[in-house]
């Protein structure tokens, strides 16, 4: 397991949980907007020196929030990168586990056999999918030249329903990038995932990306996004803009 980041206190990235943030290095996809090149890009990844899994596990097992000693962490968020990539990525969150910390996977959903295990065996608490684009799109938006559609739209609609079965707590989530996705884009992959419990839409992030030239584009002005969300609150349990 190959940690590439870590950040010891996020009250954003596990909904309701005092937690920290673990980035793994590698991914199967090229998205384009990623803000996390230094996870992704495998010339960017040799630049940076990877945390020892140690350091991590100790770190944990002090469960001190930084500069305070008298609270504590509540929940762990592993993200990447993709996590699911990782064979090792059970036992780590089985470690994890152990030390008694709720946890969070972020996933792009292209390995729901992992997903399934981690869910069956009770290693995951939480699962945030990254629904990417609508279904005609996948391909363009994730940066990948050649893939089979058919195939990477089956994995991905498998983990969609996994999740929602409900088995372990989840949302999905959509990050809304100018040049990429429209409102009619929002208004598909919401007919595609619909009726589920939440939905997020993420707002794009310019300051740095995997392809340089979308550092130069401007991000969606949150009004639209709120609008967005106005429309699609009736397929969900829950819609938010993030």
């Amino acid at each position: 397991m190959i940690i590439g980041g870590l950040q010891k206190l996020t009250l954003i990235d596990y909904p309701g949980k005092i937690a920290c943030t673990v980035f793994l290095q590698g991914c199967n996809y090229r998205c384009p907007f990623c803000y996390n090149p230094e996870l992704v890009s495998r010339e960017e990844i040799k630049k940076h020196l990877p945390i020892p899994e140690k350091d991590f596990f100790q770190f944990l097992k002090q469960g001190l929030l930084p500069n305070n000693n008298s609270s504590r962490l509540e929940g762990v968020s592993v993200g990447g990168g993709e996590p699911t990539i990782n064979q090792d990525l059970p036992k780590f969150c089985q470690k994890i586990k152990k030390l008694g910390y709720n946890l969070k996977i972020d996933t792009n959903g292209s390995n729901p056999d992992m997903l399934k295990d981690l869910i069956d065996r009770k290693l995951v608490d939480y699962i945030a999918m990254d629904v990417k684009a609508p279904p005609k799109k996948y391909c363009r938006v994730i940066g990948l030249k050649d893939c089979s559609n058919y195939y990477l739209l089956s994995r991905i609609e498998e983990s969609i329903n996994i999740l929602k079965q409900g088995k372990v707590d989840y949302e999905f989530q959509t990050t809304v990038t100018p040049t990429l996705l429209k409102k009619e884009d929002i208004l598909k992959i919401v007919h595609w995932i619909a009726p589920a419990k939440k939905y997020v839409l993420q707002n794009f992030e310019s300051e740095k990306t995997v392809d340089p030239k979308f550092e130069k584009i401007k991000p969606y002005p949150k009004d639209f996004l709120f609008s967005l969300q106005k429309i699609i609150s009736p397929f969900f349990e829950i819609s938010e803009v993030r």
